[in-house]
């Protein structure tokens, strides 16, 4: 459903498919996946590596998002936000800060979360500043200096987010 091009590597991708895995590509080796990463409960919708080419986060139906290592292979962190009757809505898209530090993910519901990427807590709920879409969040895209992100959503609007470290209560 979802290829990521490591920056550090372009000869590296990572990839997510319906069958809750995924998976790391290098292509120098023809036909077959690298590594497998298992842990999703349902498809993984997106893929996204981390700033540092190591690390690569994903998003699922299974309403989590994780952060795998790409050269040990392990799970480093799973992010779940549970909503009221423990459903916990599909994520479709998700963006790293520059520094990595905070992993923004988008839901099928119109939330936005930021999450303390080490800590794997909230940090805020971008619909709690009224910024809530309607409809599923498609897309996000940070500014190059790291200082904005932009949500695009079904209810065909885009939203751009000014990021203050000052409303995220710490300097990431």
């Amino acid at each position: 459903f979802s290829v990521s091009i490591n920056q550090s590597n372009s000869r590296l991708f990572v990839s997510g498919s319906c069958d809750a895995t995924a998976r790391l590509w290098d292509t120098r080796v023809a036909s077959r996946a690298v590594r497998t990463f298992p842990g999703h409960e349902g498809d993984v919708n997106v893929v996204k590596f981390f700033p540092d080419g190591n690390r690569f986060g994903t998003g699922s139906d299974d309403g989590t998002c994780r952060l795998f290592d790409i050269r040990t292979g392990h799970q480093l962190q799973v992010y779940h936000q549970q909503h009221g009757d423990n459903d916990y809505p599909p994520v479709k898209t998700i963006a790293f800060s520059i520094s990595g530090r905070l992993l923004f993910a988008g839901y099928t519901n119109g939330d936005c979360y930021v999450w303390d990427t080490l800590l794997a807590k909230v940090v805020l709920n971008l619909g709690s500043l009224q910024n809530s879409h309607e409809a599923q969040i498609s897309c996000l895209g940070l500014s190059a200096d790291g200082s904005a992100l932009c949500t695009g959503s079904w209810d065909t609007n885009l939203k751009v987010i000014f990021l203050r470290p000052a409303c995220m209560g710490n300097n990431y």
